[in-house]
């Protein structure tokens, strides 16, 4: 597998990588799985949450991309009237976010390893405690921060759409 295009997470007004997919277990949890078109092999998932923790609870806060069907998705796609923002009531689990630099490669899913990983606990979605593992000192000139080597390009409108 290769590796895999993070969901996003605002965290104390910072946007940061979040290598956890929280929405899987809301598919898991609701018996639905929606079919996702995937259109890199660095995006198997077929979309892209944006995530944000306010107040110790997680929102999932957009969503982006294309079903097999053709449609768009966004929030209200998935979650009916709630077209800004959802509740992750859902989910219990361990976010993880890449922090420094780049220590081994792995191309494969989140397989990476970075200096450190800020693991932030949520029971149905309420942060229940946040934690930073030192993994190590990356090597010198090593790049910093979670970057995949591909574009995401969701399927625009057709030209006859565009007129």
């Amino acid at each position: 597998m290769t590796a895999q295009i993070s969901e996003g997470l605002i965290l104390n007004g910072e946007e940061v990588s979040l290598l956890s997919n929280p929405l899987d277990s809301y598919f898991a949890l609701a018996g639905i799985n929606p079919e996702f078109s995937s259109n890199s092999t660095a995006l198997w998932r077929g979309y892209i949450g944006t995530w944000e923790i306010t107040a110790d609870r997680l929102y999932l806060i957009n969503l982006q991309g294309t079903l097999k069907n053709g449609g768009v998705i966004c929030l209200e796609t998935i979650f009916p009237g709630f077209p800004d923002r959802v509740f992750a009531h859902w989910y219990s689990g361990t976010l993880r976010i890449p922090r420094g630099k780049l220590i081994r490669y792995r191309h494969m899913g989140y397989g990476s390893k970075f200096e450190k990983d800020e693991l932030i606990k949520i029971r149905l979605g309420i942060v229940i405690t946040t934690e930073i593992i030192i993994n190590g000192v990356a090597p010198s000139g090593a790049k910093e921060g979670y970057k995949v080597g591909a574009m995401t390009v969701f399927p625009r409108q057709s030209k006859s759409e565009d007129n």
